[in-house]
């Protein structure tokens, strides 16, 4: 007998739950907010809509079904399991942050503040689950295909990102590595720079686009489902030991940029988790490219 499909939903703690965590009551929240100039009514509010979206969404779950709930800063310590129909309830930062721990589950975005949010990968809304969660559990027909990227190090480490991967020092300083570009025949370039940044096309409207505007010089943009991605190395310095050849590019799938290590210490990271990083030491390899799984969005 097959399990019964799971509904794991994903959520992350509001900012009026921060606030109180940090100052104890609302009192002093409120107090703390009114001497910035605002007001934690709106915040509150905003507290509320989120929690009830997340009960809302919680209620849609076929009776037959198991379900749990988990909070964004334990993702990396969540097993999800083949059979999960994964629910995340609020940001579009948020389905990046789940990104990475799936291994082709179905996704359900549901936007926690319609308004506030583009809305790109939370599309739906709170009271759409009841015919979602069982369209997903059917096999998600339609959903949309995303690229990720993946970084692999020499040691077998691996890390995945929905949105981008950065390589380079911890506290963004400057990270000196040898670089090397499937597009670049004439070999590895030593560099000193802020570090090296590798977007998907759903990354493509945030610190991908930024980068890509600057440096682009017109290379078109991936789209979401394009299994494509840019990279662009971040403020690379000139010197007599280091090079600014190899600062742009373009990876197909099965092509891959190798870094070298030449740093103390390096990481890599993705969609800014940065508490759950790669740690790279000195002469240690790490390889990006275009990811074998995609992450599965229920249209």
């Amino acid at each position: 007998m097959s399990l019964a499909p799971r509904a794991v939903l994903v959520h992350r703690r509001t900012e009026y739950e921060e606030l109180i965590a940090r100052h104890g009551t609302h009192g002093h929240a409120a107090f703390f907010l009114s001497s910035r100039g605002r007001a934690i009514e709106e915040v509150a509010e905003r507290h509320r809509r989120a929690r009830r979206a997340l009960a809302d969404v919680a209620a849609a779950v076929p009776l037959r079904w198991r379900h749990t709930r988990v909070e964004r800063a334990d993702l990396d310590r969540f097993l999800f399991a083949p059979e999960d129909v994964v629910v995340v309830v609020g940001q579009d930062g948020l389905v990046a942050n789940a990104a990475k721990y799936l291994t082709g589950q179905p996704v359900i975005g549901v936007d926690a503040e319609p308004g506030r949010n583009p809305g790109v990968l939370v599309p739906h809304r709170a009271a759409d689950a009841a015919k979602l969660l069982p369209h997903a559990a059917a096999g998600a027909a339609g959903a949309a295909e995303l690229t990720m990227a993946e970084a692999v190090t020499d040691d077998g480490q691996r890390l995945r990102a929905l949105n981008e991967i950065y390589v380079g020092a911890a506290g963004h300083q400057t990270a000196r590595y040898r670089i090397g570009s499937p597009a670049e025949p004439s070999g590895p370039e030593a560099q000193a720079s802020s570090g090296v940044v590798i977007g998907t096309g759903t990354g493509a409207t945030g610190w991908l686009r930024s980068l890509w505007r600057q440096s682009a010089e017109g290379t078109r943009l991936p789209g979401a489902t394009d299994p494509r991605l840019l990279w662009f190395v971040r403020e690379a310095w000139p010197s007599p030991a280091t090079g600014t050849t190899l600062v742009r590019g373009e990876l197909t799938a099965g092509q891959r940029l190798w870094l070298t290590v030449e740093s103390d210490r390096l990481v890599a990271f993705g969609d800014g988790m940065e508490n759950d990083a790669l740690e790279l030491g000195w002469g240690q390899s790490v390889r990006v490219g275009v990811a074998e799984g995609a992450l599965r969005l229920v249209a």
